[in-house]
């Protein structure tokens, strides 16, 4: 009898990671050529995408670093930025609650907004397939080199662009966003299209209203928050 052909879930993961490269080479470049606009050095730049990694965090880091920003100061926003990732790894957790705890940090550290994107759209086309934890590892491996690769490249052609803002390298992080979104929703049922709807115009509303009276950063986690739970009641 023939043997059946297990699965390769971690060739599987690359497969799937192959459509979001586009956004991690530009953001990534951008984060490079950004960070040599800002005095730090190629090896700086690299080793902020290997121990960071993460675009939104490195762009900061970036900007503070340039202005001479106490450490303590630069710590503290990095953490508020990046703790968005809390309620991601808390979102994917649940599927891997059987794995070691290595493994569950290891798929924690690695995990990006889009990864998380994927692995949701991933879900949500066959919600009787679990997730994976090769599938992810391919995933995320996948995107982290590409990654560190990008934001090198960016680095080592950045001491021929003086002015990123010029060329919207600063927007590259913005669409990769809009673009999880749109993929994101086009998932959803039409009788909860609404209700998501819904949910993302409260996050939107909260968070230009937060900004009026405590950080931008802090008003995008607390609207975040707000938007979430009133997705979860709709739902109900």
């Amino acid at each position: 009898m023939k043997a059946v052909e297990q699965p390769n879930y971690f060739k599987e993961g690359i497969i799937d990671c192959l459509p979001t490269l586009l956004g991690y080479i530009s953001i990534g470049l951008a984060c490079g050529i950004i960070g040599t606009a800002s005095n730090l050095s190629v090896l700086e730049v690299t080793l902020l995408a290997i121990f960071v990694y993460a675009g939104a965090a490195q762009m900061v880091m970036t900007g503070l670093i340039a202005v001479g920003a106490p450490f303590f100061t630069i710590i503290l926003t990095v953490a508020v930025v990046n703790i968005r990732f809390l309620l991601l790894s808390m979102t994917i957790a649940p599927h891997f609650k059987h794995e070691s705890l290595l493994v569950r940090l290891g798929l924690g550290f690695l995990l990006t907004d889009e990864s998380f994107g994927v692995a949701v759209i991933k879900y949500a086309k066959n919600r009787n397939e679990p997730l994976r934890k090769q599938w992810l590892m391919g995933l995320n491996i996948t995107a982290y080199i590409v990654w560190i690769i990008s934001c090198l490249v960016g680095a080592l052609i950045g001491n021929w662009i003086k002015n990123p803002e010029v060329l919207g390298l600063d927007f590259a992080l913005v669409a990769m966003f809009i673009a999880l979104l749109v993929l994101q929703l086009e998932l959803v049922e039409r009788s909860k299209l609404r209700a998501n709807l819904e949910a993302v115009a409260t996050t939107f509303i909260g968070m230009f209203v937060f900004m009026a009276v405590m950080p931008s950063n802090l008003a995008v986690l607390v609207s975040t928050i707000i938007g979430a739970m009133m997705g979860v009641r709709r739902e109900k």
